[in-house]
């Protein structure tokens, strides 16, 4: 496997989750590329996740899928085993911590790679929607528009009407992680009339919102100006998307 190949398929498992965080144990990653495993964690792309619950069995060569049970001893330490329903000659089987070990992958920290990458500032949605993360508002030479990571069988990145798969423009380059930008400034530059991943005003609204009520739970007494700036507007546009004025509907003449 090479280290592209590493990158592809993490991406690849991510996507397929359709948004839940994928689980990786460390005797799998032992046989990827160890420059690429090395980028990824120390990117937190993969980060320390709770011991498996359960593994194969190494009991005898059925292999079979076992819960694993674990005790701890005060003198010798945790001590992992599972116990064999299948054969009436084996018992308990010892499992060894490194079979346990697991990392995580979440597409929250894929969002926060590529807002380092192309230096956005990521808004505090909550990113409660299952399989969508907001990266920030991206700027081209003409044009700037939300860029939003969705997955829905595979990963891609939308922006200004268009949709790319992230693998496109995401590398794995010896110890780091390259975007390329050039082809997401295309695009923003070239929207798509009527499309596009915000679908209303409501929806807006709805995001500046969670985010003034963000930055006043930190404390942040300039939130108007900071939310103003994560969208790429003016304050007093902020304001008028959050209190918009009522339409005046207007009067006919009573007939009697």
């Amino acid at each position: 496997m090479k280290p592209e190949e590493a990158l592809s398929e993490l991406l690849g498992r991510l996507g397929a989750s359709r948004g839940e965080p994928v689980l990786i144990i460390e005797q799998e990653l032992s046989d990827w590329p160890a420059q690429a495993v090395a980028a990824m964690k120390s990117h937190k792309l993969l980060v320390k996740a709770r011991p498996a619950s359960s593994a194969v069995c190494p009991g005898c060569e059925q292999e079979c899928v076992m819960r694993v049970y674990t005790l701890t001893d005060d003198m010798r330490g945790p001590a992992s085993f599972t116990v064999c329903d299948k054969r009436d000659d084996i018992n308990r089987v010892p499992i060894p911590a490194s079979l346990l070990e697991q990392w995580q992958c979440s597409g929250l920290a894929i969002a926060d790679l590529l807002a380092n990458l192309l230096g956005l500032r990521r808004p505090d949605t909550g990113d409660r929607s299952v399989g969508r993360w907001e990266v920030g508002l991206f700027k081209g030479k003409k044009q700037s528009s939300h860029l939003v990571l969705v997955a829905d069988g595979g990963l891609t990145l939308r922006l200004a009407g268009h949709s790319i798969e992230l693998a496109d423009v995401l590398t794995l380059e010896g110890i780091g992680f390259k975007l390329d930008k050039q082809t997401l400034v295309r695009l923003v530059d070239k929207p798509i009339a009527g499309a596009g991943d915000e679908k209303s005003a409501t929806q807006r609204r709805a995001r500046i919102k969670k985010q003034v009520q963000a930055e006043k739970d930190r404390g942040n007494k300039a939130f108007l100006k900071t939310v103003a700036e994560i969208e790429g507007i003016s304050v007093s546009r902020v304001k008028q998307i959050l209190h918009p004025k009522p339409k005046h509907q207007k009067l006919g003449r009573s007939a009697y």
